[in-house]
């Protein structure tokens, strides 16, 4: 049986997260769990513990509860892919973890593919089992499940959140098991509360993070049971579909449950990750991409004069930096009157540029700002690469006093609380096709209001 280090917690700014280890090993393996857990009740099923002794024989294995969960945090702040994988990044800096292989459970999977496209410097290698880049069904994804059948599926969890007989719908193989019935009743009381539950529903209607596949590096195994009972397997299919290079393995069987046989997942695993070589560096890399303008800069020029329009220039670039590091981006360069940065998370991203806004608006000057995710290529003071000309294109489309974002990044941000208005679909100049723009109306976390006009 494995050995588990005491419980320790991380911290991610006011949130702590509770994570343990076990094995000894140079092969550090973050798990990242599905949408419910806790450290303590989790390994108590014999069949989860020999999932974690396997995993253990051949990786120091790091196994954390997401905030809302177990013993982490409740009440913690928004549920979303973004803080997930911070909050796996702090567990792996608590730790003095440089670098890890991946493994994202169902839900989980998401997160993990975030961790590995925004910071493919930390993840050796990924695998995941029974996961999705999108749930929901879509026009351009009809392997998807239909929203209203994902709501009707969360709407009985609710009503049967801690039922033993809950475990039929991740378990057919075992469904009157009663160990395992009491274990999962028990889990699923602990784990998560009903309300969170539906916050977590709500969230898989509009998650999607098909963009990002295209962005990891690390080598990525997929796995998916051949009838699985919950998650299609067309859409587990669609991760390895969109990562370069991903190799996809269907396994016998239906239960999506992976404590249920799972010898034959833990045997891939191993043999995955200890029979590859060490990745080699990525030479390009997936960010939040951030311009910047100020409007109608000749007019207040002319009002000031000279200097007093460079003195205004110059504080308004102090408090854009400033502002940039305080939601842990890096300005990369100054564009005449605005700025490009960059973020390793859109939300951070969109809560940055509404700052910028309002700081601008209090020394009366007009602030715009355009905002998408994708892959660049760094160099020495620049970045390069389609993703840099759409975020360009995108601030220049922005109304004054508006923060506008591409649909990749209102996807990539759905649970954060940030609220958005379609501005329908554009063509922008140098880039193909059309793209479908949001403006950023009101943030439900913070004090941010809809975008105001420019002064």
């Amino acid at each position: 049986m494995p050995v588990w280090a005491p419980v320790r917690y991380a911290h991610n700014g006011d949130v702590s997260i509770a994570y343990t280890t076990a094995g000894r090993s140079e092969l550090d393996l973050l798990v990242i769990q599905g949408f419910v857990s806790h450290l303590e009740i989790e390994p108590s099923l014999p069949l989860v513990e020999h999932f974690y002794d396997r995993l253990s024989s051949f990786a120091r294995i790091i196994v954390f509860d997401k905030r809302g969960m177990g013993l982490s945090d409740r009440d913690s702040g928004s549920y979303t892919i973004e803080n997930i994988s911070d909050d796996a990044l702090a567990v792996l800096d608590a730790l003095g973890v440089e670098r890890a292989a991946v493994l994202g459970i169902s839900e989980g999977g998401t997160a993990a593919t975030m961790l590995a496209a925004a910071h493919p410097e930390r993840v050796s290698a990924m695998v995941q089992y029974g996961t999705y880049a999108r749930l929901s069904q879509a026009p351009d994804y009809p392997q998807g499940i239909p929203v209203e059948d994902i709501r009707r599926f969360y709407d009985w969890l609710f009503k049967n959140w801690g039922d033993v007989k809950s475990i039929r719908a991740w378990a057919p193989s075992m469904p009157d098991d009663p160990e395992l019935g009491e274990w999962w009743a028990r889990l699923t009381r602990s784990g998560v509360s009903p309300g969170a539950l539906r916050s977590i529903g709500r969230m898989q209607e509009q998650l999607d993070v098909r963009s990002l596949l295209p962005a990891v590096r690390a080598p990525t195994l997929v796995m998916y049971r051949e009838t699985d009972s919950l998650i299609p397997p067309a859409t587990t299919a669609t991760v390895a579909e969109g990562i370069p290079s991903a190799r996809l393995m269907a396994l016998p069987g239906s239960d999506h449950l992976f404590a249920v046989r799972n010898d034959a997942i833990v045997d891939e695993v191993e043999e995955f990750l200890t029979g590859r070589p060490v990745v080699p560096a990525a030479d390009r890399v997936l960010a939040t991409l951030m311009f910047t303008d100020l409007v109608e800069s000749t007019r207040r020029a002319a009002e000031l004069g000279d200097r007093s329009w460079r003195d205004l220039l110059e504080q308004h670039e102090r408090t854009s930096r400033a502002l940039t590091e305080r939601h842990r981006g890096r300005v990369v360069k100054t564009t005449g009157d605005g700025i490009l940065a960059t973020f390793d998370g859109p939300a951070r991203a969109v809560r940055a540029a509404l700052d910028m806004r309002d700081a601008a608006h209090g020394v009366g000057l007009g602030l715009r700002a355009g905002i998408h995710t994708g892959e660049c290529v760094p160099l020495a003071d620049d970045l390069a690469g389609i993703a840099v000309h759409i975020a360009a294109r995108v601030e220049r489309v922005a109304q004054p006093g508006e923060v506008l974002v591409s649909s990749t990044v209102r996807d990539l941000v759905v649970g954060s609380g940030l609220e958005f208005e379609d501005r329908g679909s554009h063509e922008l100049k140098g880039v193909p096709g059309e793209w479908r723009l949001f403006v950023v109306s009101g943030d439900a976390e913070s004090a941010n209001a809809p975008a105001m006009s420019s002064a």
